[in-house]
């Protein structure tokens, strides 16, 4: 584990994924078809987690492509907002577009729209990817819908490659969208590829028993990783907590409820908070505890990225919440 842990704790990660553009209704608890007034934000897994990461004091350098227009441009000028190192984001012309989330900020009949047709993320090529460094960071994250097409598919395996190369760990949140992949089938084995080579994989009990061929055997997928090729597993079940598995041990926690706004951004949160505490000393247990501190302040505000703590926030949180859910 120590490699692992040793590379987070440089808190300078090299981000493979989207950055696109959420949308949600203003005021909180309005419906979409109803609206009068939206707020923009950042959007896009990948860049959610870099913002969360910058915003609790790390470094984070994303690699991906956005689309050559106003939208892409708001894109980028959001990633100057949180700090993110955008050196690695490519600009691209034709036909393609940014993601773009609407979402509402409420959570009975909550609906989320997203539009991926012809996304400007997918766009990213191995070239892209030669063109970084990974030497100079000490950990790569990536999603898993960076591999739901290509030429990205190749673009994040071929990171992989160059990561592992230089010794840099990888970590994996398997962020199984369906509407991003041509089929169930596909996403199946091509997902479990990226696992396997993963040395931290972060996904819920859905995700996991996705790749295992059905949900009841989704703990016993995460076991089999733990076992084979991760050293950590980190197996989230939603409100009944988390476990970790690392070195033939398992290691339940709970979660910090929440009055929750929205349902969204929850995950990003997790792997942002979870990241940053591992970069600053705090021990794996702790660190998931803060990670999930971190999705439910997330969730109690509007916003994805604007919604995520800074350490004051966080600190704040910990020190007036009255604890953890006892692990199921």
């Amino acid at each position: 584990m120590s490699a692992l842990i040793d590379g987070i704790k440089k808190n300078d990660f090299v981000i493979v994924g989207r950055a696109g553009m959420d949308m949600f209704p203003d005021p909180p608890g309005t419906r979409t078809e109803e609206a009068t007034h939206f707020v923009s934000a950042l959007g896009g897994s990948a860049a959610n987690t870099a913002a969360g990461i910058c915003k609790l004091g790390g470094k984070a350098a994303l690699v991906t492509s956005v689309s050559d227009d106003s939208i892409g441009r708001y894109c980028l000028n959001q990633l100057d907002h949180y700090g993110v190192d955008r050196t690695h984001v490519k600009s691209v012309g034709g036909e393609a577009r940014n993601s773009l989330a609407v979402y509402e900020s409420r959570v009975k009949d909550h609906q989320t729209v997203i539009y991926r047709n012809g996304a400007a993320d997918f766009q990213m090529t191995t070239d892209d990817v030669e063109a970084v460094d990974f030497g100079r960071f000490g950990a790569l994250i990536t999603a898993g819908t960076v591999f739901a097409a290509e030429p990205s598919r190749s673009a994040a395996f071929h990171a992989f490659e160059r990561a592992k190369k230089v010794g840099l760990p990888i970590i994996f949140d398997v962020d199984y969208r369906p509407y991003s992949w041509p089929s169930a089938k596909v996403a199946e084995e091509v997902l479990s590829r990226a696992g396997s080579e993963a040395d931290m994989i972060v996904g819920n009990d859905e995700e996991f028993g996705f790749m295992a061929g059905s949900v009841d055997r989704g703990l016993d997928k995460a076991r089999e990783l733990a076992a084979t090729s991760a050293t950590i597993v980190i197996y989230k079940m939603g409100e009944h907590g988390a476990i970790t598995l690392t070195g033939g041990e398992e290691h339940r926690s709970g979660i910090y409820r929440t009055e929750a706004l929205k349902p969204t951004g929850a995950g990003d949160s997790f792997m942002a908070g979870m990241m940053a505490s591992l970069a600053t000393g705090y021990n794996l247990e702790d660190s998931v505890q803060r990670g999930s501190a971190c999705a439910a302040i997330t969730v109690s505000r509007p916003g994805c990225a604007p919604a995520m703590p800074d350490p004051e926030t966080l600190d704040t949180f910990l020190k007036t919440h009255p604890g953890p859910t006892t692990a199921a």
